[in-house]
């Protein structure tokens, strides 16, 4: 909904339509800003909070991304980042507050994801 300039159109032409609150994404290392911006700028068109753990190896594109969304006066909470390695990612997903997963990464590691979260109605 964002592409395109779409994310203007949301409110008129999906007056209905609300954000499922807090999205986990979780990304990789390679491209660390262009899969940060592919995930954050959707969930944040659409209404969400974000909480993005980059990979463990690439931290320092997604911290600075957080310092200029404060700068540019984004309220505190709504873009958060989490460092760490695989317990760090497994907290996002087993959280009760995390409504939605939006992940990219190994196939291996998608299948626990999807695992961990089947049945609790959190979207991936």
């Amino acid at each position: 909904i964002h592409h395109a300039g779409w994310a203007q159109a949301l409110d008129r032409d999906f007056p209905d339509q609300k954000g499922v609150g807090v999205v986990g994404q979780i990304i990789p290392w390679n491209f660390p800003l262009l899969m940060l911006a592919w995930k954050i700028a959707p969930a944040l068109a659409a209404g969400c909070t974000v909480v993005l753990k980059p990979a463990e190896f690439t931290p320092l594109t997604a911290i600075l991304f957080a310092e200029i969304c404060e700068r540019a006066g984004v309220p505190k909470g709504v873009v958060n980042i989490v460092q760490g390695g695989p317990e760090a990612g497994a907290a996002i997903v087993n959280h009760p507050g995390v409504q939605k997963i939006a992940f990219t990464g190994s196939s291996e590691v998608g299948k626990i994801i999807r695992k961990a979260t089947a049945g609790s109605g959190k979207k991936i």
